[in-house]
């Protein structure tokens, strides 16, 4: 169902002095220059940094607050051959980031196991469920991965039980820190770690780059043993699906990262990319968000999320076929349940629309699969433009999912409400949480009074930022060459918006049902234009000769072996609404 606003348009940034500095200084096309000006570029070597960075641009790991410590404990448990066992969040991060240490630990001869809960247990203390599998490995260090920052008392309880613990975390600190032999955590006051959105993996490499910088220092490994580099498609991957900001470091790790994907040696990986029907060697950002992170995502949604560490180590053939297919079946079992869930949340919100009177939805049923809550929230918060809530509730206990808007934070209101909650954590954009099934009202009116004082009804318009004018004339291959030079793209790094007037010059088309395509014409040349689930709007352009002022990213389109310059239109205005829109001011 699409949005009920339409969004509104925010100019780019005009500075021409600066865009012919940019321009001269690295010879760019001037719209290329023109998006780096929107985007509140401010110095050469800021500009410098974005294009041209590499892996040695990357920083120290000895940045990290505790590195020390946690190197000195991994040593110990090295030289006594101790069990370690890696705990894990249930997402794409949390396996990718267990893989990588795990993969890393068996590489310097540890005796390392991994765990990874499911996302269906309702138990107040997870990490505690480790418990009997580390001692029954004997396992005298656990290392978190992706998650531990607010599990203070559980951890408590491990240590109780003489096994040592380093959390490796990325999410918001929400109450007492761990008492851990080492906490990295570039989201702690104070730390001294420049990269902040450094994403759970992205932890867990550090981890692993400071044990070998150590054990090269010590003369215990050769330079060559540990090719640190091999473990960035994970980083990548990792990276990519938790929706890590694709700026300074985060950057390097995907621009690299996506390299050894293209060229990875990881079997189960490589069946996986043939059960999406990829090309092995054009992996991109999108391929990951759209087809490899939902497949391995589904198994911590309704599955056993343990089976995406084992696809990402599988070394056989067979079994790592195996295994992709296994997560090809789960992806499509969690799009029915979804789906159900979804069409149920839709029914209500037109049903009742006066929730809409709100500035936050609330909502909560025990007939949702708690797996499935998040994928939904995040689609509910774009379509309504408003902080979304939703529980899945289950023998008294809710599971629920928060995203939200950039003009309402979650971790402040969340801590409020800490009295209410079993327990919570996230992000201050996204969020999870437990609660009795007694308190969801009230925490739900806390929740829509708070949004409702904050928020002003034009935080709830969506906005579209637009980078740069551009005419056909200047839509060439060179151009999009050019373009290049800004990839990879992605969350905090998106593909440029454009915007340009040009004229309909024949019907639009319903394509796969859902899309829209439309055919323009502006100086004598010809493009098409592709509006992905925008059929809805085809009544708009009924007229014949329409001019259109529209939104768009432009793309390579390769079909029977011949490329032509498509746009993918993101949002239009007709000659008449731009009007209409000056009438009514």
């Amino acid at each position: 169902m699409p949005s009920k606003n339409q969004p509104t348009w925010i100019p780019p940034k005009i500075n021409p002095g600066w865009l012919k500095k940019i321009v001269n200084e690295f010879n760019i096309h001037p719209v290329t220059a023109q998006i780096l000006v929107s985007r509140g570029f401010s110095s050469l070597e800021e500009i410098h940094n974005y294009l041209y960075s590499t892996l040695p641009s990357l920083y120290d790991p000895s940045l990290f607050d505790d590195m020390d410590k946690a190197i000195e404990r991994v040593d110990t448990a090295l030289k006594k051959n101790e069990g370690i066992l890696i705990y894990g969040d249930n997402d794409v991060d949390g396996m990718t980031a267990a893989a990588l240490l795990v993969d890393f630990f068996k590489q310097i001869g540890a005796r390392v196991f991994f765990y990874i809960p499911h996302s269906t247990s309702h138990k107040k203390s997870i990490i505690s469920e480790s418990l009997d599998f580390a001692k029954s490995n004997n396992c005298s260090l656990i290392i978190t991965v992706d998650c531990g920052i607010t599990a203070s008392k559980e951890i408590q309880k491990v240590v109780e039980q003489n096994i040592d613990v380093i959390v490796t975390d990325h999410h918001e600190p929400t109450s007492k820190l761990p008492n851990c032999i080492a906490t990295l955590n570039p989201k702690l006051i104070n730390n001294s770690y420049p990269n902040r959105d450094i994403t759970g993996v992205g932890v867990a490499f550090k981890l692993a780059h400071g044990i070998v910088n150590f054990l090269i220092e010590e003369g215990r490994i050769d330079s060559k043993k540990i090719e640190l580099k091999n473990f960035l498609d994970l980083v990548a991957l990792g990276t990519i699906s938790d929706m890590g900001v694709l700026l300074g470091e985060n950057r390097i790790f995907v621009k690299y990262g996506l390299k050894e994907l293209r060229n990875t040696n990881r079997v189960g990986l490589k069946k996986l990319f043939d059960v999406c029907e990829l090309d092995h060697e054009n992996i991109t950002p999108v391929d990951i968000a759209a087809k490899i992170a939902p497949r391995l995502n589904s198994l911590g949604r309704i599955d056993d999320p343990n089976k995406g560490v084992e696809l990402l180590l599988v070394r056989d053939d067979e079994e790592a076929s195996k295994l992709a297919k296994e997560l090809d079946l789960h992806n499509i079992e969690r799009q029915k349940i979804e789906r159900v869930a979804s069409n149920d949340i839709e029914q209500y919100i037109e049903n009742n629309p006066k929730i809409l009177k709100e500035k936050a939805l609330v909502l909560y049923s025990d007939k949702w699969h708690p797996g499935i809550i998040p994928i939904i929230c995040a689609r509910i918060t774009k379509q309504y433009n408003r902080p979304t809530m939703l529980i899945a509730i289950e023998n008294g206990l809710g599971k629920g999912s928060i995203r939200t808007i950039p003009e309402f934070p979650l971790l402040s209101i969340l801590k409020e409400n800490a009295h209410l909650l079993t327990n919570f954590g996230g992000h201050d954009y996204a969020a999870g949480l437990t609660i009795p099934e007694e308190n969801i009202k009230e925490l739900k009116k806390a929740f829509i009074d708070e949004a409702n004082s904050i928020l002003h009804e034009k935080d709830l318009i969506s906005r579209i930022y637009l980078d740069a004018e551009i005419n056909f004339d200047d839509l060439t291959f060179d151009f999009m060459e050019s373009l290049t030079l800004l990839e990879p793209f992605g969350n905090g790094n998106p593909p440029p918006l454009l915007y340009t007037v040009a004229n309909q010059t024949w019907a639009p088309k319903i394509v796969g049902k859902t899309h829209l395509k439309v055919y323009l014409e502006q100086n004598d040349r010809m493009l098409e234009g592709i509006g992905f689930n925008m059929s809805y709007k085809k009544s708009l352009l009924k007229k014949k000769n329409l001019q259109l002022k529209i939104v768009f990213t432009p793309h390579i389109n390769n079909f029977l072996n011949k490329s032509s310059i498509q746009l993918q239109l993101k949002d239009f205005k007709t000659k008449e609404l731009i009007k209409d829109k000056k009438k009514n001011r």
